[in-house]
């Protein structure tokens, strides 16, 4: 009987590919097969990531298409596909390099490609990478916390944000991108945005390091983060 191929998961880090850990770039070196999301309009920004760490010469390219629509019908229909595609080569024995941006523990899509798989009896293997944040932290040079002072993930575009701003301590708003007139807004009502700063597309080369929001511009693409520290 055939043995079954291993699920990796791994993480890419933020968009600089010296930020991918050394266990990233042996784990897909081994992997005879790399699947990656594409966007409707062809590009694969993870895969781009990767290729610029790792040697991908050979390997088995699976382009995973799905979007960030907040159709959970659409949603479950891509994400089904995704899963279907991967598990024609795990069940063939051959193991999957799994890319995913940031960490592939936070708000990762291909934790929902994982959980279906290992429902099917596939193993899985989680290789973290460099969440966005921290990325963006250092960009700005700036410590997340202080001694006893929480950290807050919120997705910026999710509803509830006022109170969210509220917090004790530091709160990160990540996907600020497309809700970033809101989040701004959010920021000036809480009396929030002197002390907050960006970062759009971090380690990538069309960064933008906004460290004054009132400057802010009043589009930014999908990867934006915005830290907002507490008051001391």
């Amino acid at each position: 009987m055939q043995n079954k191929g291993i699920l990796y998961s791994i993480g890419v880090g933020p968009g600089d590919p010296e930020l991918l850990t050394l266990k990233a770039v042996k784990t897909i070196g081994r992997c005879p097969v790399v699947a990656a999301p594409r966007t409707g309009g062809g590009d694969m920004l993870a895969l781009d990531i990767a290729r610029q760490a790792a040697d991908l010469a050979g390997k088995t390219i699976v382009p995973l298409d799905y979007s960030m629509t907040r159709d959970e019908t659409a949603r479950e229909r891509q994400h089904s596909a995704a899963a279907e595609a991967i598990e024609a080569h795990l069940a063939a024995g051959r193991d999957v390099a799994l890319l995913n941006l940031g960490d592939v523990s936070i708000y990762a899509t291909c934790g929902y490609l994982r959980e279906k798989l290992k429902a099917k009896g596939y193993e899985s293997v989680m290789i973290p990478g460099v969440p966005s944040f921290c990325a963006v932290a250092a960009r700005l040079d700036m410590s997340l916390t202080d001694r006893d002072e929480p950290l807050h993930i919120i997705p910026g575009g999710a509803g509830g944000l006022d109170a969210a701003l509220a917090f004790p301590g530091t709160r990160v708003l990540m996907k600020s991108g497309k809700s970033l007139p809101m989040v701004l807004e959010a920021l000036r009502d809480r009396g929030c945005l002197e002390g907050a700063s960006m970062v759009v597309n971090c380690g990538l080369p069309e960064e933008l390091v906004c460290r004054d929001l009132r400057k802010a511009p009043e589009d930014a693409r999908y990867f934006a983060t915005v830290v907002v520290k507490g008051k001391k």
